[in-house]
């Protein structure tokens, strides 16, 4: 039966998700059971792609890219494929109606980390759109369960929250980015010479996401908006404690969440969710 490997594919997907990411594990988890399959496999798809070009260093990337991405739209076509994580990914696509412009979208921006390490403007608006705002919307596409007229509604939130996710993943790992594949997503800055200034500057355009995107998380139907609640609450955190620190300390360490903080700011969240406070 073909259940039985649509099964194991997603529990690849699931695997995946865990293994990489506990934050987004967790959130995850919060969703309503029906939910959680279809987020674990949009996050297997594109954190494959992402290790792709950022961490597999002794192999030919671009070959491998490349062949992933052929592999990707096979799937899509033909509703199958011998690779778990592609299969689950095809199964949601088809299940919610992803449309292939957003899956083309990503793979994109994904491409562009194979040849350009500095961004302008435009190109850095362009890969935050690939990167992380269409991924958003994809997951949209699950929380709205084929409700097209709620999903018009919501997109410009799931946007926002997928940009600021981002961002804050590139303060986070400004460290890597720049020391270890020598990029720099952030228009016109050289971390040689970080100010405080210019960071003000990045965190108040992340605040201003922040800010858009939690006005669509309070209109999340009640089996999504829990679990992006918590995804938000977490990494508004994150924000938090990298704004607390100077410039200078960007490209010393990689700022964390402890678990036992996680918990903590679950069991908050689990509370203003429960008695509406959100």
């Amino acid at each position: 039966m073909k259940q039985i490997y649509d099964d194991v594919s997603l529990a690849c997907s699931k695997i995946t998700t865990t293994s990489y990411s506990s934050s987004f594990s967790i959130g995850v988890g919060c969703l309503q059971k029906h939910l959680r399959g279809p987020i674990y496999s949009i996050y297997g798809f594109v954190r494959f792609a992402d290790e792709i070009v950022d961490t597999f260093h002794n192999y030919n990337k671009e070959e491998l890219f490349y062949e992933f991405k052929e592999e990707t739209w096979k799937a899509i076509d033909r509703k199958i494929s011998l690779n778990p994580i592609l299969n689950s990914f095809q199964c949601v696509v088809h299940t919610y109606g992803i449309e292939r412009e957003l899956i083309e979208c990503f793979l994109q921006s994904m491409e562009t980390d194979l040849f350009k390490s500095t961004h302008n403007d435009n190109s850095y608006g362009n890969y935050i759109l690939g990167s992380a705002e269409v991924v958003g919307l994809m997951c949209l596409r699950v929380f709205t369960e084929n409700n097209n007229a709620l999903y018009d509604s919501l997109k410009s939130s799931a946007q926002k929250l997928g940009a600021a996710f981002q961002k804050v993943n590139f303060l986070r790992d400004v460290k890597s980015d720049y020391e270890e594949l020598g990029r720099t997503y952030f228009p016109g800055v050289d971390f040689k010479a970080f100010t405080d200034k210019e960071k003000r500057q990045i965190e108040s355009d992340i605040d201003q996401d922040f800010h858009e995107a939690f006005e669509g998380i309070k209109k999340l139907p009640p089996a999504s908006r829990f679990g992006v609640y918590v995804a938000f609450v977490y990494y508004k955190t994150l924000f938090s404690k990298i704004r607390s620190i100077p410039s200078a300390r960007i490209l010393m360490e990689r700022v964390r969440i402890s678990d036992g903080h996680k918990l903590g700011l679950l069991a908050t969240s689990y509370f203003r969710h429960r008695f509406s406070l959100i």
